[in-house]
């Protein structure tokens, strides 16, 4: 029997570890020209996750896209990951998934074609579990291999939910905990049990459906979910979208298991430095946080979770409505503010 092949010696850096940094991508994207229409509720000037589209008074039409390399070993396990991940903008715009097309660049003369069967056979599942059809797709020769998805969504226009409607008074509540960046570079310098590295990909195939379903029943209508900029640069979009200062608790914010201490190891992934660089001039760190903490919260997250914005009265019943929902790490991590001249974008305490 032909032993399986081990998707991650075809990568230095793969999930959305492998993301463009976010100064690079917010220079390029000045210099393009945007059309707007009275359509286009939500366009690329927010840095949003998804475009909203309104059809009629009842529908609107999300669509997004993402794709990266592989950033585990077994081919069904990185297209589960890598299909949960595009998934996610739908959710966190609040949305259903209805349709996706596959997103396919593979090396069909280096790797056998099997392997592509498995990663698109993962996709396939987590794109039935959201409950859309997969419809196509567009694939090319390509070394090393990529996938994704792009993703159709649905969501009535009222109640279309963005990070830019944050309110002064409001508290954060995160689903997922972070450090999959940190656990991902462990396991590659041999640093982390299979245990805790499953535990981390598990995380990453979870679905951010429940939590939009959390959060429309809940009238929430300011989120993002938490990617390649980590937890601080898109608390800094959320932020700077809304017009406000927010502040994070530093120790409420929930972590994956041994990511505190490789971070303490020195084992910091070369993307949370130039999350760092993203964030710098938009954040305070407080002088007696931890350092190791502060590197995770820019660790590059893949598939993360919701980052939503609730009403105080309400934190409890929808963090125990996340729990249920199957987001067991669940926490408040921070508060909205208003905005004063004084205080930067996000405060880290």
């Amino acid at each position: 029997m032909k032993a399986p092949f081990d998707l991650l010696q075809t990568v230095e850096q793969g999930g959305c570890s492998a993301k463009l940094p976010a100064q690079l991508l917010d220079t390029l994207v000045k210099g393009i020209p945007v059309l707007n229409r009275k359509e286009l509720l939500v366009g690329s000037d927010t840095h949003d996750d998804a475009a909203v589209w309104k059809v009629d008074a009842d529908t609107a039409i999300i669509s997004t896209t993402d794709f990266f390399p592989p950033l585990c070993s077994d081919p069904f396990e990185f297209g589960q990951i890598a299909a949960a991940n595009a998934l996610s903008d739908v959710f966190a715009m609040g949305g259903t998934a209805i349709m996706a097309l596959n997103l396919v660049m593979f090396p069909s003369s280096k790797i056998d074609i099997a392997v592509l069967k498995e990663i698109l056979l993962g996709g396939a599942d987590k794109v039935a579990e959201a409950g859309a059809a997969l419809a196509g797709g567009h694939t090319i020769d390509d070394y090393p291999p990529k996938y994704g998805l792009a993703v159709t969504g649905t969501v009535h226009p009222d109640r279309i939910i963005t990070n830019r409607r944050a309110l002064p008074g409001e508290v954060l509540v995160l689903a997922k905990p972070i450090g999959t960046g940190t656990i991902i570079a462990g396991q590659r310098i041999g640093k982390v049990s299979a245990a805790h590295y499953q535990a981390a990909l598990d995380g990453m195939k979870v679905l951010n459906g429940k939590g939009a379903e959390v959060m429309q029943a809940h009238g929430i209508r300011c989120a993002t979910d938490i990617t390649g900029f980590g937890l601080l640069g898109h608390i800094c979009e959320m932020a700077v979208g809304s017009a406000v200062t927010i502040r994070i608790a530093g120790t409420a914010v929930p972590l994956l298991e041994r990511a505190y201490d490789l971070t303490d190891m020195g084992c910091i992934p070369g993307a949370s430095f130039r999350n760092l660089r993203y964030v710098d001039s938009l954040v305070h760190f407080s002088r007696g946080l931890d350092y190791n903490l502060k590197m995770l919260l820019v660790d590059a997250q893949t598939s993360g979770g919701l980052l939503l914005c609730c009403p105080p009265e309400q934190v409890g019943a929808i963090t125990c409505a996340l729990q249920s929902a199957g987001y067991p790490a669940s926490a408040a991590i921070g508060r909205v503010e208003q905005k004063t001249p004084q205080f930067p974008a996000v405060i880290v305490e």
